[in-house]
């Protein structure tokens, strides 16, 4: 009995302390959970079939393929839409951008000048305020691209520190051509097709009332004529200083509220945004802190540092990509010498799917690969919307796991506002969902039963993944006009547009089935899938009770709000200075060692 005793006592012993060593490991877990560092990387244009641990095999992605290995990928990551600006408002909000008024109803999708009016509504909440009301440290490096002033040249309505960021060190509107010298224009083209009936009408008109004043049928005042070619005078004067000086406007660098460097310099960029971002964190070790690397790469006009310019196989455009690995591989390097790594969350990301047209004038191909997938930027063919959906956390996420369910990049902004165990609004509609019990594998299946493409304003595409099924069913209304026909692209305008003579109407719509037809090759009929009408009402509804739930906002992106208000115009110097300033020293880059 004394030895049975002392046997039990043993036992019990060891129970309790697996018991206490449990309690232990759990109190970690839930202290983990709670207000974890999040850091936000998003690249720009980048196709899905671009990185290693997508499939590529001749670009090298290390460091972005390590977060693959140590975390999750989702394999059908969505972004909310196929253009920079609405869909950077819906990862910063959780909402499809039609509801906060970023969806435009003309062809411009996405802010052009510095000078427009139009912006993230100040009404919106972001995550990033919602995380700095939790004590969090926030700080945007990169793009912004969702506007900048409303009314005067420093009201800064629309500013990453009016959005709940503490920080900001980049560009407030978006790289382009016309930002580099010898880089060409994305604006040439469009302006010599939209000039030449005006010019043609203008010049046929004054013909004509010379004519006609010639010959005495009527009579027209010279005051009246002298005032119609001043004005025609000017408005081509303006037209012209204008985009004459697009780059001084339009491509700055600030610092919080202050422009640093006008025109933005591409020497050593992503070295200087790299180190602001290490700095950022380096500052912030004993607090949480969000962090979001807006990335410039990979959007034209392409740069590199020079000791990745001509390292990749695939030309400059490999070297930007090459280029932004490092930069992840810093930011992951950091976060391990501070031992952050276990308490930080990452997420990489791209704002959509690859810019297939984007050629140089020298022939050289610009614009990135989409893997099998169809189309590309502009387009909601799932070559441009289905972008990388990397997420590491250690300890916490799985390890390794693929994730082949739909999910969106409006789902990170439920994820971390309750990771900071900050409220979600109860006032609004948010469309995103928490992706933490998916990472976790806690459930196997995405709370998005549907999902809602749209190109610009208009309801474009509805994919529905039924709760008893493995089928993705994705429907077109309408399918942009490709040119030439037989490309994958829009070629002739550089991106495809969403009305009128640009696209075709489908009724009924182009049913796929992706989980047989990714690449959206054959578009199922009656005859080969027997519950067509039945799928296509299920669908039909799901529309009717979405559009039931948007509500009227201002449109942000109407020609008022896009268009060049001289008065806004942010200027480190005057106008008749040319904005030119460079306060920006960046002292001594960060070292790059050659691969």
């Amino acid at each position: 009995i004394f030895h049975l005793f002392l046997h039990t006592r043993k036992k019990m012993g060891l129970l309790l302390l697996l018991i206490i060593c449990q309690c232990a490991i759990n109190s970690v877990k839930t202290q983990s959970l709670s207000s974890p560092n999040i850091i936000l990387l998003m690249a720009d244009d980048l196709g899905i079939g671009d990185l290693g641990c997508y499939g590529n095999r001749t670009l090298r992605t290390p460091n972005i393929d390590r977060l693959a290995a140590e975390g999750v990928t989702l394999t059908q990551h969505i972004a909310a839409s196929p253009l920079c600006t609405p869909s950077r408002a819906a990862f910063l909000t959780g909402r499809y951008p039609i509801r906060s008024g970023m969806a435009s109803f003309s062809r411009v999708g996405v802010f052009l000048f510095s000078a427009s009016s139009g912006g993230l509504p100040s009404e919106e909440k972001t995550f990033s305020k919602l995380l700095k009301q939790k004590g969090y440290a926030t700080a945007l490096i990169g793009k912004w691209h969702l506007g900048m002033n409303c009314e005067s040249s420093n009201d800064f309505c629309h500013h990453p520190l009016s959005h709940g960021f503490d920080y900001f060190y980049g560009l407030p509107m978006t790289n382009l051509r016309d930002c580099k010298p010898g880089q060409g224009s994305v604006f040439l083209k469009g302006i010599q097709k939209a000039l030449v009936i005006p010019i043609q009408i203008t010049g046929i008109t004054l013909v004509s009332l010379s004519i006609v004043q010639y010959i005495g049928l009527l009579k027209v005042p010279f005051q009246a004529l002298g005032y119609f070619l001043l004005i025609i005078t000017v408005s081509l004067v303006v037209l012209i200083f204008f985009f004459y000086h697009f780059r001084h406007l339009n491509c700055f660098l600030m610092r919080d509220h202050e422009i640093i460097q006008q025109p933005l310099s591409y020497e050593n960029l992503t070295q200087r945004l790299t180190k602001e971002a290490v700095q950022f964190i380096g500052r912030n070790t004993d607090a949480p802190f969000l962090l979001v690397l807006s990335y410039l790469h990979v959007h034209t006009a392409l740069h590199a540092s020079e000791v990745f310019r001509g390292k990749s196989k695939h030309g400059l455009y490999g070297d930007a990509v090459e280029e932004m690995d490092w930069s992840v591989g810093q930011i992951l390097d950091v976060l391990e010498k501070h031992n952050l790594s276990d308490k930080t969350l990452v997420y990489f990301t791209s704002d959509q799917g690859a810019h297939v047209e984007e050629i140089s004038s020298a022939g050289e191909v610009h614009g990135g690969y989409n893997s099998i997938y169809k189309g590309g930027k502009s387009t909601n063919w799932e070559g441009g919307i289905r972008v990388p959906g990397l997420l590491r956390w250690p300890g916490i996420i799985q390890t390794g796991a693929y994730i082949d369910e739909p999910t969106s990049n409006m789902d990170i902004f439920p994820t971390i506002v309750k990771l900071a165990e900050a409220q979600l609004p109860s006032d609004r509609i948010i469309d995103g969902h928490d992706l933490l019990p998916l990472l976790q594998g806690k459930v196997t299946r995405s709370k998005h039963e549907f999902l809602f493409h749209y190109c610009n304003a208009y309801l474009n595409a509805v994919r529905w993944h039924p709760g008893n099924s493995e089928s993705v069913w994705k429907v077109f209304f309408f399918t942009p006009n490709f040119s030439p026909e037989d490309s994958n692209g829009c070629y002739d305008s550089h991106v495809c547009f969403c009305h009128g003579g640009f696209i075709t109407h489908h009724d009924p719509p182009l049913l796929f089935d992706l989980s047989k037809d990714p690449e959206e090759k054959v578009p199922l009929t009656p005859e080969t899938e027997s519950r067509f009408y039945e799928i296509l009402g299920v669908i039909h509804q799901a529309v009717d009770n979405h559009t039931r739930s948007l509500h009227a906002a201002p449109n942000q992106l109407s020609w008022d709000n896009l268009l060049w208000k001289p008065w806004l115009q942010p200027c480190c110097s005057s106008l008749f200075q040319s904005c030119h300033c460079d306060y920006d020293s960046g002292g001594s880059p960060l070292e790059v060692h050659s691969r």
